[in-house]
Order: structure tokens, then C-alpha cells, then sequence
């Protein structure tokens, strides 16, 4: 549940670093997208809260930090991609990302995941998931410089509150992926605390109040 809430610290750095840098100037309706937004994150929050799911934590201090600094450096990462993408052509862009990602990812899977590469059991199963979820970001990365081109960093961030963790009431399921959400209603019978679609629908409102005044 603080994670979800902290990530949110991403929308505050996008915002603060587009006024700063990219001399983005923000009309009351954008603030009040920004606000509403935020609301139904709170709401979320508060329905996770409704229904007994705040498992408790081992290092509650230094995993907030983690999440305030992995989502500070998320939000620089989308500012700097869209100074980039209104610089360059769209191609170098989505290039260079690949390119340097490549060597970066590199290093962080050889430090932090070389026990679990180890200690994995390799099968077909296993490897077609990291071909899809590999497949899934390229086409996420590739269409991302567009987004970014047609409106903003901020408009990136605000919309991806779309996603995230779900609150289930008569499952123990807590973090899942609204797309998700709607097959897994259609196949295995899930249902959502009646706070949600406020705070879904308050999330589609306030991204469409932004958009309309970029």
C-alpha cells in the first residue's frame, strides 16, 4: 500500500523538472487533472486499507526510501526521454535507449539477479515468458517517444495510474494489473472493492483534463 501511494513521487518529479528544465507551464486545469489524479490514488490507498490487505513489512523505512528514490529516477528518466524525443528524430531516440539499456541491464541482472539465474530452473515455460515480457517492452518503448511527442512526460506518468495494484476483496491478490483485472473478472470471478471504479474513473477524468489543456 506505501508503495503505491509513494509512486506517485514520480508525477511530483515530472512535474517540478518540466517547470524547471523544460519551461512547462501548467494551466489550472492541468493542476486540478494533477489533483484529481492523485485523489483517486488516495482512494485506492484507502480501499486497500478497507479491506485488510496492509501486510506489514520487514524494513518499512528503507523500503520507502527505495520506492521514493526508484520513482524520483523514473520520473527523471521520462523528462530527459522527452527533451530527447523533441530534439531528435524518433528512431535515434528509441535506439540509443535500446543501446545503452542493453549494457545497463547488464550489469544490474549480473549484481542483483546472478543467484536467480543460477538457480533457475530453464525450461520452455520459462523462457517463452521472458520472450513475451520482453516483446511487451519493446512495443511499450517504441510507441513511449510518440506519447511522449503528442503530449508529455507529466501525461505519461498520470496515465500509467491506470495500472497498479488492485485491491481484491475475496482474494489474496494485491498487486495486479487492471487489464488483467477484467479478464481474470471474466474467467475466474474476481471482484473489485466498490472503491475502485470512483478511483479509476477519477484517474480517466483528471488524465483527460490534463491532455485537453496540453
Amino acid at each position: 500500500m506505501s508503495a503505491e501511494l509513494l509512486d506517485a513521487c514520480s508525477i511530483i518529479t515530472v512535474v517540478v523538472l518540466s517547470f524547471l528544465f523544460l519551461k512547462v507551464r501548467y494551466h489550472w486545469t492541468q493542476i486540478l487533472g494533477i489533483l484529481i489524479c492523485l485523489g483517486g490514488l488516495g482512494l485506492l490507498v484507502a480501499s486497500d486499507a478497507k479491506t485488510g490487505k496492509n501486510y506489514g513489512a520487514i524494513d518499512a523505512i528503507k523500503g520507502d526510501l527505495f520506492v521514493i528514490l526508484g520513482a524520483c529516477c523514473y520520473g527523471v528518466s521520462n523528462v530527459l526521454e522527452e527533451y530527447f524525443v523533441s530534439k531528435r528524430p524518433l528512431y535515434e531516440v528509441v535506439g540509443m535507449l535500446g543501446f545503452f539499456g542493453t549494457f545497463i541491464m547488464g550489469v544490474q541482472c549480473a549484481i542483483f539477479e546472478r543467484a536467480s539465474l543460477q538457480n533457475t530452473a530453464w525450461n520452455g515455460a520459462i523462457a517463452g515468458y521472458l520472450v513475451g515480457y520482453t516483446l511487451t517492452l519493446f512495443i511499450l518503448y517504441s510507441f513511449t517517444p510518440i506519447l511522449l511527442r503528442l503530449s508529455s512526460a507529466m501525461f505519461y506518468n498520470l496515465s500509467l495510474l491506470t495500472s497498479g495494484m488492485l485491491p481484491i476483496e475475496e482474494m489474496q491478490l494485491t498487486v495486479l494489473d487492471f487489464w488483467g483485472l477484467i479478464i481474470g473478472i471474466r474467467l475466474f470471478g474476481f471482484y473489485v472493492y466498490k472503491l475502485y471504479p470512483v478511483a479509476f474513473c477519477m484517474v480517466i477524468v483528471g488524465t483527460y483534463l490534463i491532455f485537453c489543456s496540453s
